[in-house]
C-alpha cells in the first residue's frame, strides 16, 4: 500500500474534491493543510505554489486529476 499525503487549502474545490474521492473510496492519508507551518514547509520542500498536491509513496502530483491519481497510486 503507498503511503498517501493530501495537501490542501481550506477554501480549495478541487481540494475538496480529491479528498471526497480518498475518503470515498477507503484510501487512508495524512491530510495536511497548506496554510500550517508543517504543510507550507513540505510543499516548499516539494516546489509546490498551489494545491491540491498529493504526494503518493516518492510521487507528487500538483492538482486533482484522477487518470492520474489511478495511475500513480493503482487502479481503486
Amino acid at each position: 500500500m503507498k503511503r498517501v499525503v493530501l495537501y490542501i487549502s481550506d477554501k480549495c474545490p478541487h481540494c475538496r474534491e480529491a479528498k471526497k474521492y480518498l475518503d470515498d473510496n477507503n484510501i487512508q492519508y495524512r491530510l495536511t493543510n497548506a496554510k500550517m507551518q508543517r504543510g507550507r514547509k513540505e510543499l516548499d520542500a516539494i516546489g509546490a505554489r498551489s494545491v491540491p498536491v498529493i504526494k503518493i509513496g516518492n510521487e507528487v502530483m500538483i492538482g486533482w486529476n484522477l487518470k492520474n491519481f489511478k495511475k500513480l497510486y493503482g487502479s481503486h
